[in-house]
């Protein structure tokens, strides 16, 4: 593996009640983050190909993670997100060169499919320091009951030459959805739109 892992943390989020009404079943979302040597930190350099390459790494290793916590197989997977965090000595674009050209293909592998684009964000920060990772239906972009979001934190990162990378992937949408729109039943996820 070309990523240096520092740690990997992993968290499910899981919702039974919501204005006081019972989510049966409960919905569930599942974030697993991993902290990196950023090799790039405190230089500046044109060629990123390595990032894109650990982001190729990262994109497997957490959707599966995030597939494994849930206790899913990789087709009831509904919807998934991508976020990174570069510590003080790196910059934006390495976070832009691990999230986008090469992570989605491997994430998409361990969702089955994922018709739709990736939602993702990217921000500097320091140890602590929250990270949002947003979601989409990983099929069906105008599924608007998954238009969410997760966040996570840990105490120690990112480091200043640390990035943090984190992939997000749920079974459902948000708790009792109704402001409209396409459902997930009856998204075809050929176009990733619909």
């Amino acid at each position: 593996m070309k990523a240096k892992i520092r740690k990997i943390a992993v968290q499910v989020e899981e919702t039974h009640v919501e204005m006081g009404r019972a989510i049966d079943p409960a919905t569930r979302k599942a974030v697993a983050v991993a902290v990196i040597e950023n090799p790039l930190a405190g230089v500046y350099e044109d060629d990123l190909s390595g990032l894109m390459e650990i982001g190729a790494e990262l994109g497997s290793l957490l959707g599966e993670r995030c597939v494994a916590a849930l206790g899913i197989t990789p087709d009831a997977a509904e919807s998934y997100g991508k976020s990174a965090m570069v510590g003080e000595a790196g910059e934006l674009e390495h976070a832009a060169a691990i999230l986008h050209p090469k992570l989605g293909a491997p994430l998409r592998k361990a969702v089955e499919k994922g018709a739709a684009l990736v939602p993702s964000s990217k921000k500097m920060g320091s140890p602590g320091q929250v990270l949002d990772v947003p979601l989409g239906h990983k099929d069906a972009a105008y599924v608007r009951s998954h238009f969410d979001g997760i966040e996570i934190s840990l105490n120690d990162a990112p480091r200043a030459r640390e990035i943090m990378v984190a992939v997000a992937v749920t079974d459902s949408g948000r708790p009792l959805p109704r402001v409209g729109g396409l459902t997930a039943d009856e998204a075809k996820g050929e176009d990733g739109l619909r």
